[in-house]
């Protein structure tokens, strides 16, 4: 199994949030004091709800930080858009985060398959394993040591 910051989708989320990082100090005082700090905080976030997702243990567990990632990401791109429209952002840096955002959604899309994938099959795994303590129990073996 791989380590969490080998996966693509979690390296694409630490480039866009160093880029943040990076363009912030370019910024006005009050482009820093409103937007700027929010955008680092919401693409922060991006990677630490990956990380904090896969190291959990249950999969609606996992699900649920994946969730709060992606809702990080979109946060992210809403304040990325109001940069872009305020004329904070040149032409350039815009196409620089387009080009971390598209294949991030794209993996996001196929990360979110296979999450739901581990979801259903725990959930199979679950009912499989109620039904078979149930079996047991009804033919009197005990499920624990007495």
């Amino acid at each position: 199994m791989k380590r969490v910051y080998e996966l693509d989708v979690y390296q694409l989320a630490e480039e866009l949030s160093d880029m943040v990082w990076h363009n912030f100090d370019k910024w006005n005082k009050k482009v820093q004091n409103t937007i700027g700090y929010q955008i680092i905080r919401s693409s922060d976030s991006i990677a630490a709800n990956i990380a904090e997702g896969y190291g959990r243990y249950t999969p609606s567990d996992r699900k649920k930080f994946y969730i709060y990632s992606r809702g990080s990401l979109e946060e992210t791109k809403s304040r990325l858009r109001k940069l872009i429209r305020r004329k904070v952002l040149s032409d350039a840096d815009a196409s620089q985060y387009q080009k971390v955002i598209a294949p991030q959604e794209s993996l996001r899309e196929k990360t979110w398959s296979q999450i739901e994938c581990v979801y259903q099959q725990h959930k199979i795994m679950i009912t499989l394993i109620s039904n078979f303590q149930f079996l047991i129990s009804s033919r009197g073996v005990p499920l624990e040591k007495p």
